[in-house]
């Protein structure tokens, strides 16, 4: 697709339409993020232990289907994809308040709804990374993330601020009627954009094993990608276990009031803004490669200043820390996708984007459970400790590897019309 020279991708109408897609479902996400666990503690009075079984039952959808999600991608058009589980969602969605009415509302119909979504969002994020090369260009992956990521982080500041008036007005079950209408409505944005890809070249004996080893291939073949990956696990990991007591310490160690600690994290959704609008610079000049160990190194040591604060102005430091590691994270995160992108051919981008997600987060259901006891053994402040270390130190597979040097993706060694899952070696400019 041929860029605008003056507003960018914004003044192609097709993107406009995705960005809106984005926006409305991203919305929608941080309503379910709030309202959906606040429907078993405020209205089903679910114990601890149910609530954190709810919780990972919207992260089991990875495990579950993540690498034949993958392969089932990129036999078909992704766009449809995108449209149906936009709508699927919203329906399942819209079952809970109905339930809620009609006085059928359970915990075990709360865990349904957390497990279809769950998995539903699996194929609806495969299928939109792989859809955004074939929308925008590959030499337009940067561009295209970081006014992306842009519109996310903006969500995430808005969606809680919608989302805790509606609750207290209306109760957490209605309040997912909203949820579901915004996945709707981003449904059917989806399906106004105009550009149509090519369906996809059937195999000749389609296997869903041996697609999946295919992408396991292809992306074990790419040190780079690999070091991305192992990155992306340790990081995830440690980053869970420190979210798992970060409420628990402010609220019990600053003393801070509900009020207080929702200040705080609509300070990481704005942090995370200022990373995606400043993403696209700061990859150009400092360089791709770079960047996605730069990012967390130099941001997420600052994540310490929480388990040190107190009472008072300490605080605000704690603030300005969470601010910088969503920052980080953001960076990076648009850099490496666009990577990743870029070097993988159109055929196997649905597969390879699965695969990751499969491995990067996989260990996140063991994060919350780590972070509880951890926190149950050494307190909160010590949790925070730990995941502020090894959030710092998952950059080492990154440092270790050819991103070190490298500074621009190396599209030339990607054309979309690569036949084989073998990947050539990884050199730096």
């Amino acid at each position: 697709m041929p860029k605008p020279s003056r507003l960018g991708l914004w003044g192609d109408r097709d993107f406009r339409r995705l960005s809106a897609a984005t926006a409305l479902g991203q919305l929608g996400d941080r309503i379910i993020f709030l309202a959906l666990p606040l429907a078993a503690i405020t209205a089903l009075h679910a114990d601890e232990f149910r609530i954190g079984s709810l919780t990972a039952l919207t992260t089991a959808g990875s495990l579950l289907v993540g690498l034949p999600a993958g392969a089932w991608v990129d036999r078909v058009r992704k766009r449809p994809v995108m449209v149906g589980t936009d709508l699927a969602r919203a329906l399942v969605l819209l079952t809970i308040p109905v339930a809620w009415w009609a006085g059928l509302l359970t915990i075990w119909w709360l865990y349904a709804v957390a497990l279809v979504h769950g998995v539903l969002t699996v194929f609806f994020d495969v299928a939109y990374v792989s859809y955004l090369p074939h929308l925008v260009g590959r030499g337009n992956l940067v561009e295209g993330n970081s006014k992306l990521s842009a519109i996310r982080s903006a969500a995430s500041i808005g969606g809680p601020t919608v989302a805790g008036p509606l609750v207290a007005l209306v109760g957490s079950p209605a309040t997912l009627l909203v949820s579901a209408a915004a996945m709707a409505v981003s449904g059917l944005f989806a399906i106004t954009i105009r550009k149509r890809e090519r369906k996809p070249e059937p195999s000749e004996h389609p296997r869903l094993g041996r697609e999946i080893k295919e992408g396991l291939r292809f992306l074990a073949g790419y040190p780079a990608l690999r070091a991305i990956v192992l990155g992306d696990a340790i990081f995830n990991l440690f980053l869970v276990m420190y979210q798992t007591m970060l409420l628990v310490f402010l609220e019990r160690e600053t003393g801070l009031q509900p009020s207080g600690i929702g200040l705080i994290l609509s300070g990481m959704g704005c942090g995370a803004l200022l990373g995606a609008l400043l993403a696209t610079r700061i990859s150009k000049r400092v360089g791709q490669g770079p960047v996605i160990w730069l990012a967390p190194l130099v941001t997420c040591p600052l994540t310490v200043l929480t388990p040190l604060a107190g009472t008072g102005w300490s605080v605000y430091a704690a603030a300005i820390g969470l601010a910088a590691l969503s920052l980080g994270g953001v960076v990076r995160v648009v850099a490496q996708s666009s990577f990743q992108q870029t070097l993988t051919p159109d055929r196997l981008l649905g597969r390879t984007s699965a695969t990751a997600r499969f491995v990067s987060c996989g260990g996140i259901p063991l994060g919350g459970l780590l972070g509880g006891a951890s926190g149950s053994v050494l307190g909160a402040a010590g949790t925070l400790w730990i995941g502020a270390a090894g959030m710092t130190l998952s950059v080492l597979p990154n440092v270790l590897s050819p991103l070190r040097t490298l500074r621009t993706s190396p599209t030339e060694q990607a054309p979309s019309t690569h036949t084989g899952a073998q990947a050539p070696p990884v050199s730096s400019t």
